[in-house]
């Protein structure tokens, strides 16, 4: 082994919180994070220094701390207040010798932080709306006079829907989908934007554009629930002023607005955007508009108190995605293959007379030659464009969002040219930090296929599909990926936001409800949601798995309330005798074998699958509880897993290590959760790689036992079974979706039958990441990047080669640094390459039993292959 460093210490800026951009934060103590670089061998941090130096004058003050941490540290000066502007930087020092130079320096400033703050109002038009049907979104406007000057500008906005600004003619910031969408009655996230430049003296004027969004929008099952939050949509924003002479002033939304209907007909997020450009009123948002013809406004109840800064960055327009072939399908109609199902919408540029409708219809796939809707329900996700006539005409929705890799064009005048339409993708606009990469061009593929269904599902709550008529938060679905999206990217700011709605919608009994927010959806959610295995447990695992990838104990302490009445929930249904077998339960939900009509008629008992989470469930709980300080719940819940597993073991588990029902997903469960007695271990692995192979390496799991069944097996000796099942091409397979041309990961194993049709159960998506959870296997065995440690600060490397791979690579952001394993047969040697950050070290196992500990730099390991 051979190791190579440099030798001078540096120090990234201090990144603050979960958050991308510190711009608008909501944390009066924001915890700081920072990377050490090119330390010298050996060096290890002893201390640090953080100065914070008010933005707006004063003198710095500097803090000395002695300790190596490096990763979500306390905040060293006194808490911030609002519309504080604070700049930090950091040094570091070594045990000896002078410290780093300090760092660049990292600026962040507060949002309004006391609900006291608020003096604007939700303005809505006072009009009269028949509730419960489609109404047409309204436009606002108000107007005001800056006397001078101005030094600095924020707004401060949210909405009753959704909402765009624009002050005096111009866009406010680029964010889409604003504010989200949070359990509303609960909390309301509003955005801070920096507006200076967009202001002069004199007169000046802001406009917003309003969409039903999921406020009152058409949302869920069986036909859906509108007005969920409110019959009536309406603005809230608060522009406060510093001149250049130091006085301030605020200007916000009340009865002084105006409002009047816009260009857009009709927005919904599952039907679509209808807009007639002859409707536009052009200046509408710039001083000297003339509104006399506009209607007053109202002002709608809002409890500022419910009102809360984002924890995680906004939706955007990520990517830019060009047509990949045009071309007229046999209706006649112009169909558009953008050559990946994505998540977002088309922008148009199109000529033609005023009046001619142009209708823009999206499907994931096609059958017989057309477009294909039927996966999508009720949902008609069609946009219409009526153009004005004058000219070169561009258009793009603002208040919806399609899953989609073809569109159907109609109305269009004349011949459809591939630079006429652009696919605009959406999501949260997290940083990327995971990538993999193999010899094998098709595992590859399905590798970017779970990151594409990630991005798709990732549009500011995790969602299930981007599709149909439901794109709702479930919970099950991101508790079985949040490993694999703790890989990929940073996710971490906002799951922390979704899990605050987890507890926020959470019953009094504990009960989590299958998926959050809630929405009104027939057996889901009546008479009440009732409590199910594998998806209210997102109320602890997810939490811990946020934890153990990015290392922050303080939303452990956030959650535990949640995490502990979701335990005692199921604890209470388990009774003495700690087997939760009663109640409706999902089990192994769409395990290949299970009828279309009955995605929950697995071949695992689905009361072992929840008692198995049970256990799993109560152990982790009982490890938050010592971390969090609280001794007596560990002891409770330390010993309740203990009986839970007993339970596990007494009921579902033979002498001889099988399953009482012999099913690939329950011995995956058993084994990964340490419910097997330690001399039963290996029987029990044996037989799950018995079962795999007869049934020829496909796969034969659902939702439950997928993540875990390549663990399974490789955790007992079987790393070629799990290689195999991997590779298996045919229907059941990862793979099988690949060689059908698959660019996202499918909700049924056979989404696509072979002969080219779609499944004809009533809930087909070709982009559901669930399945795409096995992502987590391949960084952490296939290319052996795992952590051992909370936040990356032990990491073990022990790739397990096999399936034909000659080489294959993964590269991890973490939070102290970039670390790299790549590992390449040649030649008959092995060789493994690994990269290792200041503040982590790593534990290295080779294949052939070489077992190391290095700390930060480049090490190589060589051995016979």
């Amino acid at each position: 082994m051979t190791a190579t460093t440099s030798t001078a210490v540096r120090c990234s800026a201090p990144a603050v919180e979960h958050h991308r951009e510190p711009f608008g934060i909501g944390e009066a103590a924001p915890r700081l994070s920072w990377r050490v670089h090119d330390a010298p061998a050996g060096w290890v941090q002893a201390g640090y220094e953080i100065e914070v130096a008010d933005t707006d004058g004063g003198a710095p003050a500097t803090t000395r701390v002695e300790s190596a941490e490096q990763v979500l540290v306390p905040w060293p000066a006194a808490p911030l207040t609002s519309r504080a502007r604070r700049t930090v930087r950091v040094r570091v020092r070594g045990a000896e010798g002078p410290p780093s130079p300090w760092s660049p320096p990292t600026v962040l400033e507060t949002g309004l932080l006391d609900p006291a703050d608020w003096t604007a109002s939700v303005v809505a038009p006072d009009w009269d709306e028949t509730p419960g049907t489609d109404r047409r979104p309204p436009l606002l406007r108000g107007a005001f006079r800056l006397r001078g000057p101005v030094a600095r500008a924020r707004l401060y906005a949210s909405a009753h829907g959704l909402y765009e600004a624009e002050i005096n003619g111009h866009p406010v910031g680029d964010h889409a989908m604003a504010p989200g969408w949070t359990s509303y009655h609960h909390r309301l996230r509003y955005q801070t934007h920096d507006v200076t430049a967009l202001l002069r003296e004199g007169d000046n004027a802001i406009g917003a554009w309003l969409g039903d969004g999921w406020y009152r929008g058409r949302l869920g099952f069986h036909g859906g629930t509108a007005d969920l939050y409110g019959t009536e949509i309406g603005l809230l924003a608060q522009l406060e002023v510093v001149y250049a002479d130091g006085g301030t002033e605020t200007f916000g939304t009340g009865t002084a607005w105006r409002a009047a209907h816009g260009p857009i007909l009709l927005s919904g997020i599952y039907d679509g955007e209808s807009y007639d450009a002859r409707a536009e009123q052009r200046g509408w948002s710039s001083p000297g508009f003339d509104d006399a013809g506009w209607q007053p406004v109202r002002t709608l109840p809002r409890d500022p108190a419910t009102l809360a800064a984002p924890t995680g960055p906004p939706v955007r327009c990520t990517e830019e995605v060009r047509p990949v072939a045009v071309w007229t399908a046999p209706s006649g109609a112009t169909l558009v293959d953008f050559g990946q199902n994505l998540v977002g919408r088309l922008r148009i540029t199109v000529r033609g007379d005023a009046g001619r409708t142009v209708r823009l219809r999206h499907a994931e796939v096609l059958q017989d030659g057309e477009l294909y809707t039927r996966p999508l329900r009720g949902a008609a996700a069609t946009d219409a464009y009526t153009l004005r006539g004058d000219g070169a005409e561009t258009w793009e929705p603002r208040f919806t969002f399609h899953g989609f890799r073809y569109a159907e064009i109609t109305g269009w005048p004349g011949e459809v040219h591939p630079d006429d339409v652009t696919a605009r993708v959406l999501h949260t606009d997290m940083a990327r930090t995971g990538w993999f990469a193999t010899s094998d061009p098709e595992l590859d593929r399905l590798h970017d296929n779970v990151v594409w269904s990630m991005r798709g599902n990732f549009l500011d709550l995790p969602t299930d599909c981007p599709q149909r008529d439901e794109r709702l938060g479930w919970t099950g679905d991101i508790q079985v990926f949040a490993p694999t999206a703790s890989f990929l990217f940073d996710s971490a700011g906002m799951l922390a936001s979704w899990l605050r709605d987890v507890a926020d919608e959470q019953l009094p009994d504990g009960t989590v409800p299958v998926y959050v927010p809630v929405v009104p959806g027939g057996e889901w959610t009546s008479p009440a949601p009732p409590p199910v295995a594998v998806w209210g447990d997102v109320a602890v695992l997810t939490p811990w798995t946020l934890y153990e990838r990015f290392g922050d104990r303080g939303l452990l302490r956030d959650q535990y309330a949640s995490a502990r009445a979701w335990v005692e929930c199921v604890a209470g249904r388990a009774g003495a005798g700690r087997l939760w077998n009663t109640g409706m339960q999902l089990g192994d939900w769409l395990d290949p074998d299970a009828p279309p009509e009955d995605p929950a008629a697995a071949k695992s008992d689905r009361y072992l699958v929840a008692t198995a989470y049970f256990a799993r469930s109560a152990e982790v709980l009982a490890r938050m509880a010592a971390l969090v300080g609280e001794d007596r719940d560990h002891a409770r819940y330390r010993d309740l897993s203990l009986e839970a597993a007993a339970a596990f073991a007494e009921a579902y588990l033979t002498d001889d290590g099988r399953t009482t029902d012999d099913a690939e997903t329950s011995y995956a469960l058993a084994l990964v959760f340490g419910l097997v007695p330690e001399g039963l271990r290996q029987a029990a692995g044996d037989r799950l790689a018995e079962i795999v192979a007869a049934g020829g390496h496909h796969i034969s799991t659902g939702f439950a036992g997928t993540p875990v069944i390549s663990d399974a097996l490789s955790s007992t000796g079987h790393d070629a079974t799990a290689h195999a099942l991997l590779a298996q091409r045919e229907c059941p397979s990862w793979r099988y979706p690949v060689t059908q041309g698959a660019t996202t990961v499918w909700e049924r194993w056979d989404s696509l039958l072979p002969d080219g049709t779609v499944n004809p159960g009533e809930m087909t998506s070709f982009n559901h990441y669930a399945l795409g959870a096995v992502a987590d296997w391949l960084h952490r065995v296939v290319a052996g990047l795992s952590p051992a440690a909370p936040g990356y600060r032990t990491v073990l490397v022990r790739p397990r080669p096999g399936g034909g791979l000659t080489w294959a690579r993964a590269v991890h952001d973490s939070p102290y640094g970039r670390i790299e394993t790549a590992w390449r047969r040649e030649g008959g040697r092995f060789t493994l390459d690994v990269v290792v950050p200041v503040g982590v070290t790593a534990r290295v196992e080779t294949p052939g039993g070489r077992e190391e500990v290095v700390a930060h730099g480049r090490h190589r390991f060589t051995e016979p292959a």
